[in-house]
C-alpha cells in the first residue's frame, strides 16, 4: 500500500473526525476506494471504535438504476435515517469507476429524490463527518491527468499541515467576520455586492471537508445585487455546465443563462424557492489545488478562486439573529480572481488578482 494512502487515513482520523474509543463510525466509499478504507479500519481498531462500510453516496451506478426505475414519488429512506441516528461519525469517500455514471438521470428525479433524502443528510451533517477524495482512475481521466500525476495532486494537497493552514486563513477570517458588505469583482463580467452582516465565517482547514483550504460565509438571502460570470466549468449530476452567468435583484436570480446545458442550469434555479438565492460565499486559499479537475472538493479551493453556492446556507455560518436560506440543493459554482479582480470588504480592498492584503506582493 502506498504509504500515503495510510497517512491520508491518520489525518481524516485524528485531524477531521478526531476520533474516539467507542465511536460508531460508517465509512461511505465505492470499492475502488478499498485501500483507503482498508488503512481506515486499520486506525479505527487500533482507537477502539466500531466501523461499518456503505456504498450509499459513492455508489453510483446502483444509484442510477433506482432513480432511472423510480417514480419521482419518494420518500424519506427511514432505515438509512436510523443508521446515521446511531452514528457518531460519517466518512465519506470520493471515488467511482464512471464519473459520468448519473449523466442521463433526470435532473427533476433527481430533485424530487434530494427533497425526500434531506432528512437523512441533516442527520448526517449534525455528526462529526469528513467529505474526502480517493485518486480513482476514472476521477484522474475526469482531470484530464495521468493516474500518478493525480495521485501525487491529491495527496499533496490532502497531507498537509493544517496547523499552518489555520493560522494563515485566520487572517482572512478577521477581516470577513465582522464586516457587512462583501463586494466580487471581475473584469467587465462580474461585479456583485451582497451582506454578509451577523454571519459567522468559518475556516476550513480540513476538518469537515479533505482537503481543506477555503473561508467561507453566508449572505443575507436577500441582499444579493448584481451580476456574476462563473467562468469555470461546474460539473454537476455527471454534465458539464459552462459559462453559467446570474444576475440578481433583492437576492433572486432573476435571469440566467449558461454556454453549455442550460437546462440543467434551470432545473437546479426551479428546484425550491431557496434555489434562486445564495446560500454560500467562500474564497479559495489552497495553493496546492494549482489546476481545475472537475472536481468541486478540490475546485471550490483552488487559490485565487472565489466561489458561490445557489441554495441552502450552512447552519454554522447563520447568525442567531438572521434568516438561513433554505433549499434541497447547494451547488457550487466558481469563479477566477487571478487577473483583473478585486474583493473589497466594506469598500476596502482585501485581494487583488489573487493576492491577499496579508501576503507579499499586494
Amino acid at each position: 500500500m502506498d504509504p500515503r494512502i495510510r497517512e491520508h487515513a491518520q489525518v481524516i482520523a485524528n485531524h477531521s473526525v478526531d476520533l474516539q474509543p467507542g465511536d460508531n463510525v460508517v465509512v461511505d466509499a465505492h470499492p475502488v476506494a478499498e485501500d483507503l478504507v482498508v488503512a481506515l479500519h486499520e486506525v479505527i481498531g487500533d482507537v477502539g471504535a466500531n466501523p461499518i462500510t456503505t456504498s450509499k453516496r459513492a455508489g453510483k451506478r446502483q444509484h442510477r438504476a433506482f432513480l432511472r426505475a423510480g417514480n419521482d414519488d419518494y420518500e424519506t429512506p427511514e432505515h438509512e435515517l436510523a443508521l446515521i441516528e446511531n452514528t457518531d461519525v460519517y466518512i465519506a469517500i470520493r471515488a467511482g469507476d464512471n464519473a459520468t455514471e448519473t449523466g442521463d438521470v433526470d435532473a427533476e428525479t433527481t430533485a424530487a429524490y434530494n427533497k425526500a433524502y434531506r432528512p437523512v443528510q441533516d442527520e448526517r451533517l449534525s455528526k462529526r463527518w469528513c467529505l474526502t477524495q480517493f485518486p480513482a482512475p476514472a476521477n484522474a481521466q475526469l482531470a484530464e491527468m495521468s493516474r500518478e500525476g493525480y495521485e501525487n495532486f491529491v495527496w499533496d494537497a490532502v497531507n498537509k499541515d493544517w496547523d499552518a493552514v489555520r493560522e494563515h486563513q485566520q487572517q482572512l477570517v478577521e477581516l470577513l467576520d465582522p464586516a457587512d458588505e462583501v463586494r466580487i469583482k471581475s473584469g467587465d463580467t462580474t461585479d456583485v455586492t451582497m451582506s454578509v452582516a451577523g454571519n459567522r465565517t468559518l475556516n476550513d482547514y480540513g476538518e469537515r471537508n479533505l482537503p481543506g483550504g477555503e473561508v467561507f460565509t453566508a449572505p443575507v438571502p436577500d441582499s444579493v445585487e448584481g451580476e456574476v460570470l462563473f467562468d469555470m466549468p461546474l460539473y454537476h449530476q455527471g454534465r458539464e455546465i459552462t459559462d453559467a452567468h446570474l444576475e440578481f435583484e433583492n437576492g433572486e436570480v432573476v435571469s440566467h443563462a449558461a454556454g453549455k446545458n442550460e437546462s440543467l442550469l434551470t432545473d437546479v434555479l426551479e428546484t425550491d424557492d431557496g434555489a434562486r438565492r445564495l446560500g454560500e460565499l467562500g474564497i479559495g486559499m489552497n495553493r496546492d489545488i494549482d489546476r481545475f479537475t472537475y472536481n468541486m472538493l478540490f475546485d471550490e479551493k483552488m487559490g485565487d478562486t472565489v466561489h458561490m453556492a445557489v441554495g441552502r446556507a450552512y447552519d454554522d455560518t447563520v447568525g442567531e439573529e438572521n434568516e438561513a436560506n433554505e433549499s434541497a440543493v447547494h451547488v457550487d459554482m466558481i469563479v477566477d480572481m487571478s487577473e483583473n479582480s478585486v474583493i473589497e470588504v466594506d469598500g476596502e480592498v482585501v485581494q487583488r488578482d489573487g493576492t491577499f492584503v496579508f501576503e507579499d506582493g499586494f
